[in-house]
């Protein structure tokens, strides 16, 4: 008998397919077909399991009927991708490299047939769930980290499957499943660990050191009798750990946490990092800047996107 969190992630399933017949609400319902195929199938019933291949067959069946938009095929695409990695019965893997074939066939024919800006735009025309509104740009790559995470989700799952009276699992396909998993996310932190290293020197890559500029401007502060009292009488510079006394002078960064000068120089620059928070001051170094801006603006993106994905979802629960 299923368990009622199975019985509702059928009814879930059922209901995107439902979505699936309207060309404004088919994209974001197979991102949550996507998102439940990661999360579910390796730790879901035989039944269950089904269920997913047929409302993936689903999916397929609607892009060769109804939509040659580029956006619609390559979501479906991506859906069959990953169901193929996760499906080991052969049938199913067989009509799921099917599915891949002619998603890939149908995109490789429609950029032979579109040439520059038309078919700019025909490819940027699908927008993503971004705080409840369709955007106009096209949804950002994964970051590496969100991948991995959900690898290693669906990975836990499937190893912590129930196991039978005997001893064993359910489905012998279970074994397969996790071991696709396992590759993937070897393959995925084969190309990500390289990344952490700097000039193939294999030490940690180097956070650069705080601009000149910014550390002259930091505001020094005399410590007297006066202002002595504003400061906790127990408040220390954590860097050599001794207390402000009267005579000290304070250096005090952005994030508002105050340190002895001579002390503050040299941890800056060997670190750029308060010692307390870690925030860290701007660099001089223009390519790394633009690389942290960036992976901040995808990261909040993603953030936004994912949330948006999910209150959609619970909408129909």
């Amino acid at each position: 008998m299923a368990s009622k969190s199975e019985e509702d992630l059928k009814q879930k399933l059922t209901d995107l397919q439902k979505q699936l017949g309207k060309k404004q609400s088919f994209e974001t319902a197979v991102s949550s077909i996507k998102t439940l195929l990661l999360e579910s199938y390796p730790s879901a019933s035989p039944s269950l399991r089904k269920l997913f291949f047929a409302v993936i067959s689903r999916v397929s069946t609607i892009l060769k009927t109804r939509y040659t938009a580029p956006g619609f095929w390559i979501a479906g695409r991506d859906l069959f991708i990953d169901a193929e990695c996760l499906m080991s019965a052969p049938v199913e893997k067989d009509h799921l490299r099917s599915y891949i074939s002619q998603a890939k066939q149908h995109l490789h024919e429609l950029e032979n047939q579109l040439e520059g800006p038309e078919l700019a735009a025909a490819t940027s025309n699908r927008g993503y769930l971004f705080e409840g509104h369709l955007t106009v740009d096209p949804e950002p790559p994964q970051p590496d980290w969100l991948i991995q995470t959900n690898l290693m989700t669906a990975l836990a799952a499937s190893l912590t499957r129930p196991v039978s009276s005997e001893g064993q699992q359910e489905d012998p396909s279970t074994s397969d499943v996790t071991n696709n998993l396992m590759q993937q996310l070897v393959e995925s932190l084969d190309n990500t660990i390289p990344m952490i290293f700097e000039d193939g020197t294999g030490g940690p890559r180097a956070v650069p050191p705080a601009s000149k500029e910014v550390v002259a401007n930091l505001p020094v502060l005399d410590i007297t009798e006066e202002n002595i009292t504003k400061i906790d009488k127990d408040s220390e510079c954590a860097i050599c750990k001794e207390n402000f006394v009267v005579g000290d002078k304070m250096q005090e960064l952005p994030c508002k946490h105050k340190f002895h000068p001579q002390c503050l120089k040299p941890w800056l620059d060997e670190t750029n990092s308060c010692p307390t928070c870690r925030h860290e001051l701007r660099t001089d170094d223009h390519a790394y800047e633009t690389r942290k801006e960036r992976e901040k603006e995808d990261e909040e993106e993603r953030k936004g996107a994912a949330n948006a994905v999910r209150g959609g979802e619970y909408m129909y629960v």
